[in-house]
């Protein structure tokens, strides 16, 4: 019978956690919004973008509708997001990264008021990986659902 030393058996399963503990541990990092304009998405279909151009069905989704009180409305509804941490908020922009239930996957949520359009952009995109089997378009549509439902004027 043919037996692997066990020091080779050590290696190999020391080597294997190690990986698995970088996979874990390592999230990526996702770019910020520069003066009103969201970062593009890149070629995997795991971003959607209502900066995307138009005709690209896999990335673009429409901007969300603009509340009456954004300041207070919009961290309310980004809040409300399954998974969300902390929002932040620098000038007219807003971010919160949610994370999936298991795996602990972290997915970026931004958007960005565009005042004289009446719409707030959004790109809401993955951190790693190249499918999201749809999580961050049904995040965007999410929130569309949250701010449609709002009455004008009244807060969240």
């Amino acid at each position: 019978m043919n037996h692997l030393p066990t020091a080779w058996l050590f290696r190999g399963a020391a080597l294997l956690l190690a990986l698995g503990a970088a996979l874990w541990m390592w999230h990526g990092k996702a770019p910020r919004p520069v003066a009103g304009q969201l970062a593009s998405c890149w070629r995997s279909p795991n971003c959607v973008s209502s900066q995307a151009d138009p005709g690209d069905r896999e990335h673009f989704i429409a901007p969300l509708p603009l509340p009456a009180d954004p300041e207070t409305q919009l961290p309310a509804a980004l809040g409300a997001l399954r998974g969300a941490g902390p929002v932040t908020q620098d000038g007219g922009a807003y971010r919160v990264t949610c994370r999936t239930p298991r795996l602990r996957f972290a997915d970026d949520v931004d958007l960005v008021i565009d005042t004289q359009a009446g719409v707030v952009h959004v790109r809401s995109s993955s951190r790693l990986g190249h499918s999201d089997m749809g999580v961050n378009r049904r995040r965007v549509n999410q929130l569309r659902e949250h701010l449609s439902a709002l009455p004008a004027g009244s807060p969240p």
